[in-house]
């Protein structure tokens, strides 16, 4: 187990314009912002396309539609993220797995941001899993 603490900083409340892709929005926040470290706490919206990478998949799926944005969830930082997305069609049917670019908004989507301080959310390749995996870390004053 790797264990890292930080303190409660600030909330931040977003919303994702119609139009916006997802993830690369969100990425360019953190990096203008030079996010250390955070996690989304709350999300509600819709996404007229969900590309979605399924678990043990290597390529990206994509979804259309008028979604609705069940949940998201993960961590960000300037340093990568790790975003999961749950969306529902019109007759309910929901579907979800790895929050890709390509995921853009219909109407609104709402996110909820609590950063934490004291921390960096670090991405380094993980031998273990092969995969770029969450290294947190103490910043040190």
């Amino acid at each position: 187990m790797i264990i890292a603490s930080g303190r409660p900083y600030q909330v931040h409340v977003l919303r994702i314009l119609p139009g916006e892709d997802v993830r690369t929005t969100l990425e360019k926040w953190c990096s203008d912002r030079t996010m250390e470290a955070a996690a989304i706490v709350s999300s509600v919206g819709s996404v007229s396309k969900a590309k979605i990478r399924f678990g043990g998949r290597t390529e990206g799926t994509l979804v259309e539609g008028d979604l609705e944005v069940c949940a998201l969830s993960g961590t960000l930082s300037r340093y990568g993220m790790h975003l999961h997305i749950s969306v529902a069609d019109a007759d309910g049917r929901t579907i979800g797995g790895h929050l890709l670019a390509g995921t853009v908004v219909r109407t609104t989507l709402e996110i909820v941001v609590q950063e934490v301080g004291g921390l960096r959310l670090l991405r380094k390749q993980d031998d273990r899993t092969g995969y770029l995996e969450l290294f947190p870390e103490p910043i040190v004053p």
